[in-house]
């Protein structure tokens, strides 16, 4: 069913657009609840964490549910978990909403691909799924800028608020437009998929994911406060400069992919590469306004150029479980945004001040490099083995 694939979309953009919007309104958020920005920034660990043992766990329990009814009422506490971010009086309760709507994210998404693939033409199941993942694209070029020039016009809480009604307004979509795809995958019980973790290939591939993207997610983590703060921009053209970033992010996306078909772990590498020299050239250029802004492309695109080899090797060894492989790949993603989040607001609290986050944020991309060759090594020692 055509309609399937755009409400579905509809859902995805705004639940990533939340994902995303916060780095161009945590000084907001710091200043009306009055914390600190590395305090604000552990909303981004809250996020993060939720999605992290959500995503697993929630997407193995709920294995043998109808996916229809699982994403609509997955999709009902997405809306109550943004109106209630909206309405938090506190920061505590501001951080427990964010817990609350991440622990259902990895689970939507993982059902909206099993829904969208078992309702597409024969042949044309990557396609489909590539229209899911470009509407997260979407959120990243249009969602977060508008998020955040809505939070700087009429404050935070409108942020949320429209969340919310993005969210609702994909619940009315699903409920009309969506089949319900009862045996869209095979029963299995929540022990059987959690096995997966076993697996050291599966190990190793989050790993390679969690650390190698943690690095560019600090520096993204507290983007606001270093366009504005460090190199002098106006409050207004942050959500400009996201805009940037997310165009550079799409471009990269495509780039990446067509470079990781035919050299996974090399591009991957060399792309890593240019990242960390790239982050160190901001951190050296952190005071011109131009050279940021050009900068801002440039990270945007290395950084999601080598998401997709990074998601293609974490379903290829989590293949025994394919639903929960798509919740793993994202808390893979959400480990290296906790960590980044933490790491960077210790950073901050330690006295090296703002622009240090550029270069340990280059050291961690450093640390990814490592972790990604001993991956190509162990793949490279285990075909020789197979081979003799």
């Amino acid at each position: 069913m055509k309609s399937s694939v755009p409400s579905l979309m509809v859902c995805v953009f705004g639940i990533t657009t939340g994902e995303f919007v916060i780095a161009g309104i945590l000084p907001d958020i710091a200043g009306d609840l009055a914390v600190s920005i590395p305090a604000a920034g552990l909303l981004v660990t809250a996020y993060a964490i939720g999605m992290i043992v959500g995503g697993p766990v929630l997407t193995a329990l709920t294995a043998r549910f109808p996916r229809k009814p699982l994403i609509l009422v997955l999709l009902g506490i997405t809306i109550l978990g943004n109106l209630a971010s909206a309405l938090a009086p506190v920061y505590s309760v501001l951080f427990a909403a964010r817990i609350v709507t991440a622990l259902v994210t990895s689970t939507f998404f993982a059902n909206a691909i099993v829904i969208a693939v078992s309702t597409a033409a024969p042949g044309k199941q990557a396609s489909t799924v590539s229209k899911l993942v470009f509407g997260m694209n979407l959120a990243m070029i249009l969602g977060a800028p508008i998020g955040t020039f809505i939070g700087n016009d009429h404050g935070w809480r409108s942020t949320f608020l429209a969340l919310a009604a993005c969210c609702a307004a994909g619940f009315l979509l699903v409920a009309r437009l969506v089949p319900d795809v009862r045996d869209a995958t095979p029963a299995t019980s929540a022990v059987a998929e959690l096995r997966v973790f076993r697996n050291r290939d599966v190990q190793l591939a989050i790993a390679v994911t969690a650390v190698a993207n943690a690095g560019l997610l600090m520096v993204f983590t507290f983007f606001a406060s270093l366009v504005t703060d460090v190199t002098g921009f106006a409050t207004g053209a942050v959500a400009v400069l996201l805009l940037v970033y997310g165009v550079g992010a799409a471009a990269g996306n495509f780039a990446g992919g067509w470079l990781s078909d035919r050299a996974p772990m090399r591009s991957q590498l060399g792309l890593l590469a240019v990242l960390a020299a790239a982050l160190v050239l901001m951190w050296s250029a952190s005071g011109s306004m131009t050279v940021t802004a050009i900068m801002v492309f440039v990270i945007g695109a290395l950084g999601f150029s080598v998401i997709p080899g990074m998601q293609a090797r974490v379903l290829s060894t989590a293949a025994a479980a394919p639903t929960l492989a798509m919740a793993v790949n994202a808390s893979a993603y959400q480990l290296a945004a906790a960590f980044a989040a933490w790491l960077g607001g210790r950073v901050i609290d330690g006295g090296l001040g703002l622009p240090s986050l550029y270069l340990v944020g280059a050291a961690v991309t450093v640390a990814g490099i490592g972790v990604s060759g001993y991956a190509w090594l162990r793949d490279r020692r285990t075909s020789r083995l197979e081979v003799a």
